[in-house]
């Protein structure tokens, strides 16, 4: 995870608040859908939603998220599982989507087993979210031109191929920030190399559904 003032800065950035509701999809180890619940307080809503097409990984991404949504003060906090594109079916109409990490994803082999691509999901989140819900997208930044070329080798994609993709669902870019930039990534290193990780450069866009 981040500092702290980074942290606070990307909800500022996500624009979650008291009474949002949010889904945190593939929420790893449970680090955002926590923050997300302190900060939207009793009234709002956490969905930590587990991807199916991610569910039998061998650490039980689904049982993990049921026993956090378990732990005291947590009662806002609600672990939900479906086939990416079937999010609609175990969430309500959300305030944001949170993609933290997780948009490469959208070009590799095992997230498109079930036949999810990014252009599907992408629809599927307008739908979900309300008139004026925010998308945000937190992803490792590959080298300008790669598109998506390197989602599946070194876990990366290319910012402007993000943009143009979540534009063509009918979303409208609304901020874009430069909070986790590193200049000094080469964008030719796999996001897991010790050289690199926790370190890579990185972007944040901000979408909004008019």
């Amino acid at each position: 995870m981040y500092d702290q003032s980074k942290l606070s800065e990307l909800i500022r950035f996500a624009r979650v608040g008291a009474g949002s509701t949010v889904i945190d999809v593939y929420p790893g180890d449970g680090d955002w859908t926590r923050l997300f619940s302190d900060v939207v307080g009793p009234e709002g809503r956490v969905y930590s939603f587990v991807p199916a097409e991610v569910a039998h990984f061998k650490n039980d991404p689904v049982g993990r998220m049921r026993t956090l949504a378990k732990e005291p003060g947590r009662e806002n906090v609600e672990a939900v599982s479906a086939d990416l594109v079937a999010m609609s079916e175990v969430t309500q109409p959300a305030d944001v989507l949170w993609l933290h990490l997780f948009y490469h994803d959208l070009h590799t082999a095992l997230i498109q087993a079930k036949g999810a691509t990014a252009t599907d999901f992408n629809r599927a989140v307008y739908e979900r979210l309300k008139p004026g819900g925010r998308y945000v997208i937190v992803d490792h930044a590959a080298a300008a031109g790669a598109g998506a070329s390197d989602a599946q080798t070194l876990h990366r994609i290319e910012p402007a191929s993000v943009r143009e993709e979540v534009e063509a669902a009918g979303f409208v870019m609304d901020a874009e920030s430069a909070m986790l930039a590193n200049k000094a990534d080469s964008h030719t290193i796999k996001v897991f190399d010790p050289s690199i990780k926790g370190e890579t450069d990185r972007f944040a866009y901000r979408f909004v559904k008019l």
